[in-house]
């Protein structure tokens, strides 16, 4: 189970089904339309369609995907914007459960949409958006698939002014302190701890064991005292916090193998990515979020773009992690 934004043409996506905006008559139009037949085979997809047509709004219809690299194409049928009053947002809602269910009919494990109706139909996109994300959340509460929402102009995907207002400022402050020190510039801190360093164990660092007794046999001893793992901590966390395993990984758009091969071996590390969204799942603090992170071998970056963003929604208790997605998205960064 996982929802995904991504940058891409969805005639190249290789799912099991892609979505179609496609019109009641089920012709070839313009726009994702036209290039879903033109990619899928003009003549074949235009027999089978014609068979199949019509389509009423908010209603799905299944059909072969011919020479796309996915098994089926849905189309679905969006509505035209006209101002919002005429029951757009039932129908395009509709658009997104009818597709997901016809997909899981057809034994689809991963699906890839379009921002239906945001097009020549002139539905406003950051409201198209909205509609979007909330149909595919309500049906990822209760089933299991990957779903991916394709754009292939990032101005799609839109913040609003005030969020994107406070990220912006955040991020300067933080590229700013990140800079303060230069590279190669050793910090007063790191100075005194060197300094606290030497006067237990003297200069010669490589010395430290014997000086301080372990003699050789010190790389055993270390190894047997190793801290706790992040597995451990991680299953630790969930039952100090009163969550399920569910409750976690889907507040963490993780996919459920993934989180059972986590918590089935002891010594596996997962990616920097899948900690954050872990991090998010758990509703963690930041100062609890560097301490998971540490347990994978990584931290939390002031340098990097990607870390500051996670950081800004954890430092306001904010763990909604599509929208944590959306704003790397926006700003160019890879989803957790």
């Amino acid at each position: 189970m996982s929802f995904h934004i991504v940058h891409n043409d969805i005639v190249r996506m290789k799912t099991d089904a892609i979505v179609n905006a496609a019109n009641p008559a089920l012709l070839a139009g313009s726009g994702v339309c036209g290039a879903i037949f033109h990619a899928a085979g003009y003549d074949e997809l235009s027999a089978e369609c014609r068979q199949k047509a019509p389509c009423p709004t908010g209603q799905s219809v299944l059909t072969s995907a011919y020479r796309l690299p996915a098994r089926y194409i849905i189309h679905t049928v969006g509505p035209v914007w006209q101002g919002g009053e005429a029951g757009e947002k039932e129908h395009l809602a509709s658009c997104y459960s009818t597709a997901l269910e016809t997909a899981m009919k057809a034994g689809c494990k991963s699906i890839s949409f379009p921002l239906i109706s945001s097009g020549i139909f002139g539905y406003p996109a950051q409201e198209a958006l909205d509609v979007a994300c909330q149909a595919i959340r309500t049906f990822l509460q209760c089933h299991d698939m990957d779903v991916y929402l394709v754009v292939l102009d990032r101005s799609a995907i839109q913040l609003s002014r005030h969020l994107t207002d406070e990220l912006k400022r955040y991020l300067n402050h933080s590229f700013d302190e990140a800079e303060r020190e230069e590279p190669g510039e050793i910090c007063a801190c790191h100075l005194e701890q060197d300094a606290r360093a030497d006067s237990c164990y003297g200069t010669d660092h490589f010395a430290r064991p014997e000086k301080m007794g372990m003699g050789r046999h010190s790389l055993e001893q270390m190894i047997q005292n190793l801290d706790e793992t992040f597995s451990h901590m991680l299953l630790r966390l969930i039952d100090e916090k009163g969550y399920s395993d569910v409750e976690v990984y889907k507040r963490a758009n993780m996919d459920r193998k993934l989180f059972s091969k986590i918590r089935s071996h002891e010594e596996y590390l997962p990616k920097k990515k899948t900690v954050l969204a872990l991090a998010v799942g758990l509703k963690l603090s930041v100062a609890e979020t560097e301490e998971l992170l540490d347990k994978a071998g990584y931290s939390l970056s002031g340098s990097q773009k990607r870390d500051v963003i996670v950081r800004y929604f954890l430092d306001h208790g904010e763990y909604d992690i599509y929208t944590i997605d959306k704003a790397l998205f926006y700003f160019g960064e890879p989803e957790l």
